[in-house]
């Protein structure tokens, strides 16, 4: 058995390690809140967006009206955007869509790449072996779409250039405080089964066919790189309420497994105290006996 001492410096220990996981609980409180918030802010946006293109990608003749609804007959080269976080202490989180995207992409015979967004993500894509095309990290903690577009731009240009035949994005998308699950997405070309959210908008809405003014290229070429970097965007807003969700629970259970630890410590810390007095007792009783002894 440990003495004593060690069992007071293991509780003080614990001890600390416990205010460091509340303080960092409170901090994702606070931080969750403000990005559960924007994720509500630009929600409704986002998903008329989307509504926007998969009514466009239903329209006659959708592989004549844009390159990026033309779908290519072979694809040999497929382009993943993965949505991770750059801080770990977040539970399973990063780990959770770094495999759920692997496995997904697994089985896939053309050549897979990654544009990883978050630096947990592209460490483990290249622990991996995995081939990385670009990185994004240190974002910041509420980013604007000015600070992500690029990533939306990055995916729609290696589309138009051939770079890649099809563009994927994976991130979490945030449920409740304590559910965020994987998603996986069809970014490019636009695909009329990508999204559930739309189902409803898609039966009803899809039958008639949109009138472009003045100039339907024109009009093209604005909308729909735009409204694929802001499903970026939106997707990014979703694993940062998720990541911040996920470390709040996280540090929720390690403060409270610490305080369990401290309990437990503190019985084991009271034993062997007890231990070292009922040795001294001991051995003062036999000190005693000794003396008396001695003096007869």
């Amino acid at each position: 058995m440990a003495s004593a001492r060690e069992m007071r410096l293991r509780i003080r220990s614990v001890k600390n390690i416990s205010q460091v996981t509340r303080a960092l609980e409170a901090v994702s409180a606070s931080k969750v809140r403000k990005a559960v918030a924007a994720v509500q802010a630009t929600r409704a946006y986002a998903t008329k967006a989307w509504q926007v293109l998969m009514h466009i990608a239903g329209q006659p003749g959708r592989a004549t009206l844009h390159p990026l609804l033309t779908a290519r007959t072979e694809v040999r080269n497929v382009l993943v955007v993965l949505v991770s976080g750059d801080r770990g202490l977040a539970g399973a989180y990063n780990t959770n869509v770094i495999r759920f995207a692997t496995q997904h992409f697994a089985k896939s015979a053309a050549n897979v790449s990654y544009i990883a967004v978050g630096r947990k993500g592209r460490d483990m894509l290249f622990r991996r072996r995995k081939q990385v095309a670009a990185e994004f990290s240190a974002l910041p903690a509420a980013p604007s779409y000015a600070d992500v577009s690029a990533i939306g731009r990055l995916a729609v240009e290696d589309f138009l250039k051939g770079v890649a035949d099809e563009v994927w994005l994976v991130y979490t998308d945030f449920i409740t405080m304590s559910k965020q699950e994987p998603v996986v997405r069809k970014l490019l070309p636009l695909d009329m089964e990508t999204h559930e959210r739309v189902a409803d908008f898609e039966h009803t809405h899809l039958s008639a066919a949109y009138i472009y003014e003045p100039e339907e290229r024109e009009i093209l070429d604005t909308i729909i790189p735009r409204f694929t970097a802001l499903q970026v965007y939106q997707a990014i807003l979703e694993s940062q309420a998720s990541e911040h969700a996920a470390r709040m629970v996280a540090m929720r259970n390690a403060t409270d497994n610490a305080i369990e630890l401290v309990d437990h410590l503190q019985l084991v810390y009271n034993k062997a105290r007890q231990q070292t007095i009922t040795n001294d007792l001991l051995d003062i009783a036999g000190g005693a006996e000794a003396l008396a002894r001695t003096m007869e």
